[in-house]
């Protein structure tokens, strides 16, 4: 088993401990003890490129302490050149050879998304308007589809659309990181948390067991 993917079964048993009610989480006395070790330099094992959504916090669902994991949080975890820019920050400065890109049920920036897909409407902020383009491509085509007739199943595809979306984005639109997947077995999956479970679900880009 190499890094990328011991750090991926690390990320899967925390997920288990949070979801089941059993989390290992540092209290706040272990943490400050760990202050002065991190403040000389970090060595995250994991990149974790999510949703801004105050319900999806990183560290806390897949049960991580203080300098596990290299977050960056962005709306609809939609990948644009900072994203990008950071990822390859981590990745190459600290050796991290895991990328997740954590997405989550009910997207509110999906759903935004579709709606202004079916009925457009006025968006006053270009910067908003920058995230609805961001979406876009992953959810156009299932406008064309049955899924438009069932609203919920429409929502659910749109999310892990988006999600595959990002991370094809992290895997091909990076020279740095194409470089890494190709000679030195960096891993870009992506990954959807459940709202009402708090279960974790990798999807896209895992390695088959074996």
């Amino acid at each position: 088993m190499n890094r990328a993917q011991e750090a991926l079964e690390r990320l899967r048993e925390g997920n288990r401990r949070f979801a089941s009610g059993t989390p290992r989480a540092e209290n706040v006395n272990e943490s400050r003890s760990r202050l002065s070790a991190l403040a000389a330099g970090q060595k995250p094992f994991a990149v974790i490129l999510g949703c801004s959504d105050s319900r999806v916090p990183a560290e806390i669902v897949f049960d991580q302490g203080l300098g596990d994991l290299f977050v960056i949080r962005v709306a609809g975890n939609i990948v644009d050149a900072s994203q990008i820019g950071s990822v390859e920050f981590a990745a190459t400065q600290f050796g991290t050879r895991l990328v997740v890109v954590l997405g989550h049920t009910r997207c509110g920036a999906v759903v935004a998304t579709l709606e202004q897909m079916q009925q457009p409407a006025p968006i006053r902020s270009q910067n908003l308007w920058s995230i609805v383009e961001r979406i876009r491509p992953a959810v156009e085509p299932l406008l064309a589809t049955k899924l438009r007739r069932d609203s919920d199943a429409f929502v659910r595809y749109a999310v892990r659309a988006n999600i595959r979306q990002s991370a094809g984005r992290l895997r091909h639109e990076s020279r740095v990181l194409g470089q890494l997947i190709e000679e030195d077995g960096l891993l870009v999956v992506g990954a959807e948390y459940c709202l009402e479970s708090g279960v974790i679900d990798f999807f896209d880009g895992v390695p088959e067991a074996g």
